[in-house]
C-alpha cells in the first residue's frame, strides 16, 4: 500500500494526540502535585512559625495553659485543614489538635527525630508510625534564650494534595482535548488548501505521463498552488500543440516528398515500360528534371530551417547598405517580373542607408518575400518596397496588390509547411518553409517581423533591423569613396 503524505500527516496528529495525553499523565502530573505540595508547603510553614513565634513561645514560658492552647490550635487546625502537633525534643506530644490533651498520660513519639527534615523544612511520610498513610509534615522550631525548647509540627493529607493536584490536571487534559479539536481546523485546512489540490495535480501529471495532454483540471487558489496547476495547464497545452505541429510537420514533409517522388517514379516506369514513345522522353525527362530541382529545394530549406534553429547560431554580423542589398534582390526577378507583367516602385531612404546585422541573412529574408508578393501577384500589378527610419531603427516594407491573407490564417503564416487555401492552386513548386526562415532569421538578429493582408487587396511584410551609428556609417562611405577614387585613377 502506498502511504500518502496525508496517512503520513494523519498519523502524525494521532502520534501528537497520544504523546501529549502520555506528557500530561507523566510530566504534568508529576510537575503539578510538585508544585501544589511546595506550595502548601510554604503556607504551612508560614503558619508552624507564627504559631511558634506567638502560641507556642506562651506556653513555654507559662503564659498560656495546655487547654488553652489545645482549643486555640484546633480551631486553627480546622481553618488550615490540617493537624498542629507540639512536640518536645524527646517525642513527647505537649498540644494534638486531633485530641483532647491528657496531662497525666502524655503521648509519646516513639523514634522521634526532628533531624529527618535534613535540609528541607518539609517531609513526607507517615510521622513515626502514628498516621496510616502518608502526611505532608512542616517542622518550625520553638527557640527560646537560643535554645530549642520544642517543635510545631503541621501534617496535611499527601492524598489531598494528589486529589487537589489532579484536578488542576484535568484542567490540563481539558485543555489539551480543546487545542486537539482546535488543531483539527489545521488537518481541515491541509487537506482542502494542500492535499485535494495536490492530488488534482498528481492525477493530471499521470495522465500527461500516459500522453493524454488534452486532460484539463484547475485548482481554484491564488496561491503557489494555483499557479502551479496554471503552469501545468499551460504546460500540457504547449506540448499538445507541440505535439499537434510534429504530426502537421512529419505529414506535410511526407506529401510534399510524395508528390514528386510518385511523377518521377510515373515518368520513370512509362519510359521504361514503353507508355511515353521515345521521342517524348526528353520532355518528361525535363518534368522529372524540374522534380528533382523543387525535392532540392524543400531539403535544403529544412536544412536551412533547422540550422537556424540551433542553439546558439553564430551570425556574420556586420554593417552594410540596405539599399543596395534591395537593388540587387530586386534586379534578380527583373525576368520574372518582366515575364508577369509586374512593376516593382522603390521608395528608399537616401541614397546609401547602413545597418547591422548578417547581409547574406538579410538578403535571404527579402528574397524571400519578394519572391512570395511576385508568386501571389497577378499580371499588370505592382510591388512596392519602401523604407522608414524610427528610433534608430530601420522598418522595410514589401507590400504587393495580390489575392491577400484569409483573416483565420494571418496567425499560421509563419508555421512551418502551411499554406493558405487561396494560395494552394497558386503555389505549386512552394515548400511552405520560405516565411518560416524568414521569421527565425528576423528573430535571431533580435527584430520583429509583422504581416498586413486585406483579402482581395494585397499583403504587407514589415521587418525592423538595427540602423548603424552615423559616425560609424560615415567611416563606411568615405573608406567606399576613397576605393573608387583609387580604381578611377588605376
Amino acid at each position: 500500500m502506498r502511504k500518502t503524505i496525508y496517512l503520513k500527516f494523519l498519523i502524525a496528529y494521532i502520534i501528537f494526540g497520544c504523546f501529549g495525553f502520555v506528557a500530561v499523565a507523566t510530566f504534568s502530573s508529576n510537575l503539578t502535585l510538585e508544585h501544589e505540595t511546595r506550595v502548601t508547603a510554604e503556607r504551612l510553614y508560614k503558619e508552624a512559625s507564627l504559631i511558634s513565634s506567638t502560641y507556642a513561645s506562651d506556653l513555654y514560658n507559662n503564659a498560656i495553659t495546655v487547654e488553652s492552647m489545645y482549643k486555640e490550635l484546633k480551631t486553627l487546625s480546622v481553618y488550615l485543614d490540617a493537624s498542629i502537633w507540639i512536640v518536645n525534643p524527646s517525642g513527647t506530644v505537649l498540644v494534638n489538635s486531633l485530641t483532647p490533651p491528657d496531662l497525666n498520660h502524655p503521648e509519646m513519639i516513639e523514634g522521634f527525630d526532628p533531624s529527618i527534615t535534613s535540609s528541607s523544612y518539609y517531609v513526607i511520610n507517615d510521622f513515626f508510625g502514628e498516621f496510616s498513610e502518608d502526611m505532608l509534615g512542616v517542622y518550625s522550631p520553638i527557640v527560646s534564650n537560643y535554645t530549642t525548647k520544642g517543635y510545631v509540627i503541621i501534617h496535611q493529607s499527601y492524598s489531598d494534595l494528589r486529589s487537589r493536584s489532579d484536578k488542576y490536571l484535568s484542567i490540563t487534559y481539558i485543555t489539551l482535548i480543546v487545542l486537539l479539536f482546535l488543531s483539527l481546523i489545521i488537518l481541515l485546512f491541509f487537506t482542502e488548501v494542500f492535499y485535494i489540490p495536490l492530488r488534482k495535480i498528481i492525477t493530471a501529471t499521470e495522465q500527461y505521463a500516459a500522453g493524454n495532454y488534452h486532460y484539463e483540471f484547475s485548482v481554484d487558489s491564488q496561491d503557489e498552488m494555483g499557479y502551479l496547476s496554471a503552469t501545468l495547464n499551460y504546460m500540457a497545452g504547449e506540448i499538445a500543440a507541440s505535439e499537434d505541429t510534429q504530426k502537421k510537420f512529419v505529414a506535410n514533409v511526407s506529401h510534399d516528398f510524395r508528390s514528386p517522388l510518385t511523377s518521377i517514379r510515373g515518368y520513370l516506369e512509362a519510359m521504361l515500360d514503353g507508355t511515353i514513345p521515345p521521342e517524348l522522353h526528353e520532355k518528361y525527362l525535363r518534368i522529372v528534371l524540374n522534380e528533382t530541382d523543387r525535392l532540392t529545394k524543400l531539403t535544403n530549406s529544412l536544412l536551412t530551417l533547422n540550422n537556424l534553429n540551433t542553439k546558439g547560431m553564430v551570425l556574420e554580423m556586420s554593417d552594410f547598405d540596405m539599399n543596395r542589398i534591395i537593388r540587387d534582390t530586386v534586379a534578380t526577378f527583373e525576368g520574372t517580373c518582366r515575364k508577369k507583367q509586374i512593376s516593382i516602385d522603390l521608395i528608399l531612404i537616401g541614397e546609401s542607408l547602413y545597418v547591422h546585422g548578417d547581409m547574406s541573412k538579410i538578403q535571404q529574408v527579402l528574397y524571400n518575400l519578394l519572391d512570395n508578393a511576385i508568386k501571389f501577384s497577378g499580371a499588370n500589378s505592382t510591388i512596392t518596397i519602401e523604407t522608414r527610419e524610427k528610433n534608430n531603427k530601420l522598418f522595410v516594407s514589401v507590400k504587393d496588390q495580390g489575392i491577400g491573407i484569409p483573416k483565420d490564417s494571418i496567425n499560421q503564416i509563419f508555421d512551418r509547411f502551411y499554406k493558405t487555401d487561396l494560395s494552394r492552386g497558386k503555389d505549386k513548386k512552394g515548400t511552405g518553409l520560405g516565411l518560416s526562415i524568414t521569421k527565425e532569421i528576423i528573430h535571431s538578429h533580435g527584430e520583429n517581423i509583422n504581416v498586413v493582408s486585406t483579402e482581395g487587396v494585397g499583403t504587407e511584410f514589415t521587418f525592423s533591423l538595427q540602423e548603424t551609428d552615423p559616425d560609424t556609417a560615415d567611416e563606411i562611405e568615405d573608406k567606399l569613396e576613397d576605393e573608387r577614387e583609387s580604381g578611377t585613377q588605376s
